[in-house]
C-alpha cells in the first residue's frame, strides 16, 4: 500500500512499503540519537532482507524527494524539515498519558506549599516540560484586567514613586510613575487609601470609569496634587494592559539546548533562539501562532518564521479561561530532534491543567 507524500518541493510520490520502512527507521533513529543512519546499519534493523546497496538505492530515492539528505560524503542520512514534517504527518503515533503521568505533572505543577499564584504555576509548568523535553519548557500569560485589591505608593525621590498594584490572585504589579511638582509623602498615602477604600474590586479599566464618575467626591476628599497622582498611575497602568498581549514569558530549561552543540554555527543559532525569546514581538507571535489551532501545534524549522534562524522546533498550545478566551500559551521549544510523540500529550495536559489552575 502505497503513502501521498507532500515534500518541501510541493512535488507528491508514492513511499511503498519498504521506502517507508527505511525512511522510518532513519528519522526514528534521528530523534534518538542526533546521527546520521548509514546503509550497512539499517540493513541490519530491517524486518525485510535488503543488502546495503539496495538500501542506498531506496535512501537515493527519498533523497530525490527531499525527506532525507547527506550531512558530509560517504555519510548516513538525516531527515530534512519536510522529512520530519512528513514523519510527524503520517507516521507518528500519540497516545494518552498514563494516570501516573498526570498525577506527576499534577504534582509538579501544585505541589502542597505553593502560594496559588499565576507565575508560580507559569514557573512549575515551564520547569516541567523542560524536563521531560530535549529543550526548553515555556509558559506565556496574556496580558489580562486583573481585580485589584491593594494600591500602594512609595516615594522614590522628590520627583517618582513606585505604584504597587497588587491583584486578587496575589500577582504584583510594580509601576514607576512621575510625581507632580511639590506632593508629599502624606499624599501619597492618602491617595493610597482612596483607592482602597472606593476603588478595589474593580479591574483597571472599571478603575478609571468610576474615578470620572466620582470626580467631584475626589476633589472634595483628596487635594488636587492627589488627584494628579491618582490619574498618573491609572494612566500608566491602563496604558500597558492592551487586551490579548503577552505579559510574561517564562522559560526554563535553557542549558537543555546546550547538550550536543559542538560548532560554532549550532552556538550561533542557539544564540539567535535566546535572542528571539527576549524580543516582546516574539511573545505576541507564539500567543498567536498557539491562537490559531484548537489544540497542540507543531512547527518544525523554518515553518515558523519566528525560529527559522535558529532552525528549532516549537510545540505549543493555548489555555484558557472559563469563558473560553485564550489567556496564554504553554509548550516547548527545542533541537528538531524533540521527541514529539511524548512531549505532545504532556503539553496538550499541561494546558488543560493550566487553564483549570487560572480560573
Amino acid at each position: 500500500m502505497g503513502f501521498s507524500v507532500t515534500t518541501g518541493r510541493d512535488s507528491n510520490a508514492s513511499l511503498d512499503d519498504r521506502s517507508r520502512e527505511i525512511f522510518r527507521r532513519i528519522v526514528e533513529s534521528y530523534l534518538e540519537t542526533g546521527e546520521a543512519l548509514g546503509s550497512r546499519n539499517l540493513s541490519r534493523l530491517l524486518p525485510m532482507s535488503l543488502s546495503p546497496a539496495s538500501v542506498r538505492n531506496v535512501m537515493s530515492d527519498l533523497e530525490e524527494l527531499g525527506l532525507i539528505y547527506s550531512p558530509h560524503i560517504s555519510a548516513g542520512r538525516l531527515p530534512t524539515e519536510a522529512g520530519l514534517r512528513f514523519f510527524v504527518d503520517a507516521f507518528m503515533q500519540v497516545g494518552s498519558l498514563s494516570e501516573e503521568e498526570r498525577a506527576n505533572i499534577d504534582r509538579q505543577i501544585r505541589p502542597a506549599n505553593r502560594d496559588h499564584s499565576l507565575e508560580g504555576l507559569m514557573a512549575e509548568a515551564s520547569l516541567m516540560l523542560s524536563g521531560v523535553s530535549r529543550g526548553a519548557g515555556i509558559v506565556i500569560a496574556a496580558k489580562s484586567d486583573p481585580v485589584l485589591k491593594h494600591v500602594e505608593f512609595i516615594r522614590l525621590e522628590p520627583t517618582k514613586a513606585l505604584a504597587v498594584l497588587v491583584g486578587e490572585h496575589n500577582q504584583v504589579e510594580n509601576r514607576v510613575i512621575d510625581l507632580p511638582a511639590g506632593v508629599t509623602s502624606s499624599q501619597l498615602t492618602e491617595a493610597a487609601n482612596f483607592l482602597n477604600a472606593h476603588l478595589t474590586g474593580q479591574t483597571l479599566p472599571e478603575l478609571r470609569g468610576e474615578l470620572t464618575r466620582l470626580k467631584d467626591q475626589v476633589q472634595s476628599e483628596l487635594y488636587a496634587l492627589s488627584q494628579d497622582l491618582v490619574e498618573r498611575g491609572l494612566a500608566v497602568w491602563s496604558g500597558d494592559a492592551e487586551e490579548g498581549k503577552p505579559s510574561q514569558l517564562i522559560v526554563r530549561g535553557r542549558a537543555n539546548l546546550l547538550h550536543g552543540l559542538d560548532e560554532t554555527a549550532d552556538l550561533d543559532r542557539l544564540r539567535l533562539l535566546f535572542d528571539d525569546l527576549e524580543k516582546k514581538d516574539s511573545l505576541i507571535e507564539i500567543l498567536d501562532l498557539a491562537e490559531k489551532g484548537p489544540g497542540v501545534r507543531i512547527f518544525i524549522g523554518s515553518e515558523n518564521k519566528l525560529f527559522s534562524l535558529s532552525g528549532s522546533s516549537l510545540i505549543v498550545a493555548p489555555y484558557r479561561d472559563g469563558e473560553d478566551k485564550i489567556i496564554g500559551a504553554v509548550g516547548v521549544i527545542g533541537p528538531t530532534r524533540l521527541n514529539y510523540s511524548r512531549i505532545v500529550p504532556m503539553v496538550d495536559y499541561t494546558a488543560q491543567l493550566l487553564a483549570r489552575l487560572s480560573r
